[in-house]
């Protein structure tokens, strides 16, 4: 008898549950089966996995073969992930992991000319932060990332746009009227007069004010739509892309400072060595048209 994947499975789960019941469960098999698996293994590996019969503790071989089953079962349901997800339709599927402003902007029109061409394809969009982003092609979870970025920082995947960071205050607030008050000739200094509804965009900007804001902060939000709501109700001030609010809603007002000017780039990036291919492709080289 040979190593299965079978056998790689049951060791791995075992030894995450820590007993033959749970891993049982997990596995939809009877203690015994599981059990009787685990021996055929040990007797194929050449030794003990297992320090003792409870399954909680691990033998050095143990450790050892556990991340080799690990890395074997993650491999095998990643392939089989990729053909499930080729025939789940007869058109195919995209999976798109973007940042909540490229959700709220970008996408909608991507998306409206993308399916003119492709209007069988399921299209299936995580609104994630940058670090997720890059979590998720990593894991391969998603075909296409898009993520925020900094003018300047190491390339990483393709620029798709660039626009400038700015804040966005409620209308009438302390922070638009002092706004008004300097006939535009404004800083992100500005911040001090409310609080600060901290994201993951405050980050881009290299300035010291923004940075003790943030730190200071005891709101953060990562989404558009929510961090808009909350400006709108007074619970204070934020940093966004013109993008994101250029159809802000009543009661939002947004504006550069013209001090310290920063920007934000979206690029989109892929895992490294994916080739891209038909309706995947197509998305992809839309993004920058």
């Amino acid at each position: 008898m040979s190593i299965r994947l079978e056998m790689l499975r049951a060791f791995s789960v075992t030894a995450g549950q820590g007993t033959l019941a749970g891993a049982a469960a997990v596995l939809g098999r009877t203690p015994s089966a599981v059990s009787m698996m685990l021996a055929q293994f040990e007797q194929e590996v050449g030794g003990p996995l297992f320090e003792t019969d409870r399954k909680n503790r691990l033998t050095p071989l143990g450790q050892l073969v556990l991340e080799e089953s690990l890395r074997a079962t993650d491999v095998f349901d990643k392939s089989v992930g990729a053909i499930r997800r080729h025939v789940l339709t007869s058109a195919g599927i995209v999976r798109i992991a973007a940042v909540p402003s490229a959700t709220v902007t970008l996408l909608p029109d991507v998306i409206e000319v993308f399916r003119r061409a492709h209007p069988d394809v399921r299209i299936e969009i995580s609104d994630v932060d940058s670090a997720t982003v890059r979590a998720r092609i990593q894991r391969d979870e998603a075909d296409i990332g898009i993520l925020s970025a900094q003018p300047g920082d190491p390339l990483e995947g393709e620029r798709i746009l660039s626009d400038d960071l700015g804040i966005v205050c409620a209308e009438g607030g302390p922070i638009h009227k002092a706004h008004l008050a300097t006939d535009g000739a404004s800083d992100w200094g500005l911040l001090r007069l409310e609080p600060l509804i901290a994201n993951p965009l405050c980050e881009l900007v290299d300035d010291p004010h923004v940075d003790q804001m943030r730190l200071a902060s005891t709101l953060e939000a990562r989404n558009t739509t929510a961090i808009l709501s909350f400006v709108r109700r007074g619970f204070g001030v934020s940093i966004l892309p013109f993008d994101a609010v250029r159809n802000q809603p009543d009661g939002v007002e947004f504006f550069v400072p013209t001090q310290s000017v920063s920007q934000r780039e979206l690029r989109k990036i892929k895992q490294e060595k994916e080739l891209l291919r038909g309706p995947v492709f197509d998305f992809w080289s839309l993004l920058n048209e």
